[in-house]
C-alpha cells in the first residue's frame, strides 16, 4: 500500500471523529450531565444552544489538533513530498498538538470525562486512535526529511495562539475548556504557568520527532547507497 493511500484512510478515519463528533453537537444528543464551574457547556438545548454548542467545541484543543491532522494527512494523501518551512511547522504541529491531546487526555482528563453512547466512538477516535495512529505512521512511512529544528518552536505558535484566544474569550463568558486553564478558580498566574508547561512540552516532545525523523532519515539514505 502506498504512503498516499495509508494517509487517505488516515485522514478518512480523522475526518469521521470530526464530523461525528459534530453532528452529535449540532443535534445536542448527548448534553452534559454536570458542568463544574466556570466550564463550557452550559447552552440551551436545542436550536436556541447550537450557536453556543458551535463555539464550545471549537475552543476546544482536541478539535484543533484533530482538525489540523485530518488536513496535514489529507495534503500528504495529495502529495507526500512537500517541503518548506510552511509544511514543516504544520507537519509538526499535527504530531506534536495531537500528542498532547492524547496525553493529557489519558493521564489529566479522562478520569473525570462524561462520555455516554455514540459519544464512546467519538471520543475514542479523537483522544485514542487518531494520536497513536498520526504519531505510528508518521514512523512507519514519514515521510522522512519534513521536519527542521525551526519548526519545534514554529510550531508553538498555533497552541499559544489557541491558548490566548481561549483565555481571552474565557475573560468575557467566564467559562474555559478546561480546569487548567480556569482562572477563576486558580487565577492568571497558575493558569499561565500551565500553559509555559504545555508549551515546554511540546517543546520536548518536538525535539524528539525531530531527532528521530533526522535518525531514520539518514537510516533510509545509508540503506538506499
Amino acid at each position: 500500500m502506498t504512503t498516499r493511500r495509508i494517509c487517505a484512510i488516515a485522514a478518512g478515519i480523522t475526518w469521521f471523529g470530526l464530523i461525528f463528533g459534530l453532528v452529535l453537537t449540532i443535534f445536542n444528543v448527548y448534553p452534559p450531565v454536570e458542568i463544574p464551574p466556570n466550564s463550557l457547556g452550559d447552552n440551551a438545548p436545542g436550536l436556541a444552544g447550537l450557536a453556543g454548542r458551535l463555539a464550545d467545541s471549537a475552543s476546544y484543543f482536541t478539535n484543533l489538533s484533530n482538525l489540523l491532522v485530518a488536513i496535514v494527512l489529507t495534503m500528504l494523501a495529495r502529495n507526500p513530498d512537500r517541503r518548506g518551512m510552511l509544511w514543516s511547522t504544520l507537519r509538526m504541529d499535527s504530531l506534536v498538538m495531537i500528542s498532547i491531546t492524547g496525553l493529557i487526555y489519558a493521564i489529566v482528563l479522562a478520569p473525570d470525562a462524561q462520555v455516554e453512547g455514540l459519544d464512546i466512538i467519538v471520543n475514542a477516535i479523537k483522544h485514542y486512535i487518531v494520536p497513536v495512529m498520526t504519531v505510528f505512521l508518521w514512523l512507519l512511512v514519514g515521510p522522512r526529511r519534513q521536519l527542521s529544528l525551526v519548526s519545534v518552536f514554529t510550531a508553538l505558535a498555533i497552541p499559544i495562539g489557541w491558548a490566548a484566544l481561549t483565555l481571552i474569550r474565557g475573560h468575557f463568558i467566564e467559562a474555559y475548556p478546561y480546569g487548567f486553564l480556569n482562572v477563576i478558580a486558580y487565577g492568571l498566574p497558575a493558569v499561565l504557568l500551565n500553559i509555559v508547561g504545555v508549551a515546554a512540552l511540546g517543546v520536548v516532545l518536538g525535539l524528539l520527532f525531530w531527532a528521530v525523523d533526522l535518525f531514520l532519515g539518514r537510516k533510509a539514505g545509508k540503506s538506499l547507497s
